[in-house]
């Protein structure tokens, strides 16, 4: 391709047009570099490299760096990313390394994804950022763009990652342009998203930040950018959305718990209402999981003295489907006769969600400690899942699934592998309690009885 590879040098503060900085972007002029290679990392730095020509990747892993290097994908099951990155990696646009002062030292713009979990008490964890960032620091110079994608508490960019980088390079705030600019993202979709499933939002702590992000976003998005007041505004906006929908979700889980007492299909009426446009109630389920809704409303419960007991209250319900769905298997079992104590039973999905190979905060997790808990024989299932060590139960393959004759069978997730099943040689030859959790099961030609989170019993 056409790229230059050579610096022009900085692009904050240089008074350039918005077509300058998108052309010297483009043909490669202002390197960047990517700290965080992961699951969001090297999607966005492939996209980076495949519109710019000049990415270098940064990660504390070797074995990750080593990978890249060879023109290699270590993230799984994201459609076009491995083909991208052996593009990228053998047309000299895109390479890896672990040392993060010389990928600063060659970079104008230093684009920062990593982690930022909760630790043992639900605070934020942001030892990640702190450590990319005192990796920035090691090379920035002045007229140098920062942009921070990981989602972190609001006013993070502007009172934790500016200064940082200001004190440790030696270097004034107003040398440097410093954006916070979110990944909108979902595992399974991730370049379809980064180029422009819906619009890019970016916001800096100043306006110079911010119009340089714009420009920047704009080459690569092609729904366009969205640019907001601020850094702590941009912020907002990607907690915003998972808080949005973990409040929604508890609001559909906590109806589904009125199915029985009600005597309706919640679903269905669910169903109905959303054709009201101003409605739109998610679908219920067995818990919330993955690394962002059950994790983010945290960034506003810990670390800010407001009250948030709206968002406590939607984690706390969602928090308890687990138990919900076990007192529904309980006592269908019981209305066979069966204690839960003296029961066999297979759980079937181990991830968070269909097709994404990731266990954090998976509802599967506290539904087996539960089962166990309480003397039940617990086995588990996913195609996805090499090792499930750390699920309180025996992980079979998915070969296995008719071995045993079950007394329950619980649908935590329904993966594409599960529509294979051969229900009726599964469970007990009479029939096995079926409790799904997704709506994902037509069982009525079968001898199993199924109860269905939010629909209850399914003939």
């Amino acid at each position: 391709m056409h790229r230059q590879t050579e610096s022009v040098g900085g692009v904050y503060g240089n008074d350039a047009t918005a077509e300058q900085v998108q052309a010297a972007f483009e043909n490669g002029t202002l390197p960047v570099a990517v700290y965080g290679l992961g699951k969001m990392g090297l999607p966005l730095a492939a996209v980076f490299a495949d519109v710019c020509g000049a990415v270098i990747g940064v990660d504390i892993d070797p074995e990750v760096v080593e990978t890249v290097n060879a023109g290699n994908c270590h993230v799984r099951r994201e459609p076009g990313l491995s083909d991208l990155v052996a593009d990228c990696v053998a047309a000299g646009d895109l390479r890896a390394t672990s040392d993060p002062a010389a990928a600063a030292a060659a970079a104008t713009v230093h684009v920062v994804i990593v982690p930022t979990p909760l630790t043992d008490t639900s605070e934020p964890d942001l030892s990640m950022l702190d450590a990319a960032i005192d990796g920035v620091a090691e090379g920035v110079a002045p007229g140098d763009l920062v942009i921070v994608e990981c989602t972190v508490p609001p006013r993070t960019t502007a009172d934790r990652v500016w200064p940082g980088i200001a004190t440790a390079a030696g270097l004034e705030t107003d040398a440097f342009g410093v954006a916070f600019c979110p990944e909108r993202t979902a595992s399974g979709r991730a370049i379809q998203d980064i180029r422009g499933a819906y619009p890019k939002v970016v916001g800096g702590v100043d306006d110079e930040s911010t119009r340089l992000a714009e420009c920047i976003y704009a080459s690569i998005n092609d729904s366009g950018v969205i640019a907001v007041a601020d850094a702590t505004t941009a912020e907002c906006v990607k907690l915003f959305e998972g808080l949005y929908r973990d409040v929604n979700i508890a609001l559909a889980n906590e109806l589904a718990t009125f199915t029985d007492e009600l005597g309706v299909d919640v679903r269905a009426a669910i169903e109905a209402a959303n054709t009201q446009p101003f409605c739109d109630i998610h679908d219920p389920g067995p818990g919330v999981g993955g690394h962002c809704i059950p994790v983010y409303p945290h960034f506003l419960i810990e670390p800010f003295d407001t009250e948030t007991p709206l968002l406590e209250t939607a984690r706390e319900v969602n928090n308890s489907m687990p138990a919900f769905t076990i007192r529904k298997l309980r006592g269908e079992l019981a209305a066979d006769g069966v204690e839960l104590a003296a029961a066999s039973v297979l759980v079937l999905g181990l991830t968070y969600r269909p097709g994404v190979e990731e266990t954090q905060t998976s509802p599967a997790r506290p539904i087996a400690e539960r089962l166990s808990a309480a003397g039940a024989d617990v086995d588990g299932i996913d195609p996805l899942l090499d090792d499930t060590a750390e699920f309180d139960l025996e992980q079979l393959p998915l070969s296995r699934a008719s071995e045993r004759d079950y007394d329950a069978i619980v649908m935590v997730t329904p993966h594409d592998d599960f529509e294979a099943l051969d229900w009726d040689s599964m469970g007990r030859p009479a029939g096995s309690v079926v409790i799904d959790g997704r709506d994902s099961l037509m069982l009525s030609d079968t001898n199993h009885r199924v109860y269905t989170v939010g629909r209850g019993n399914v003939d």
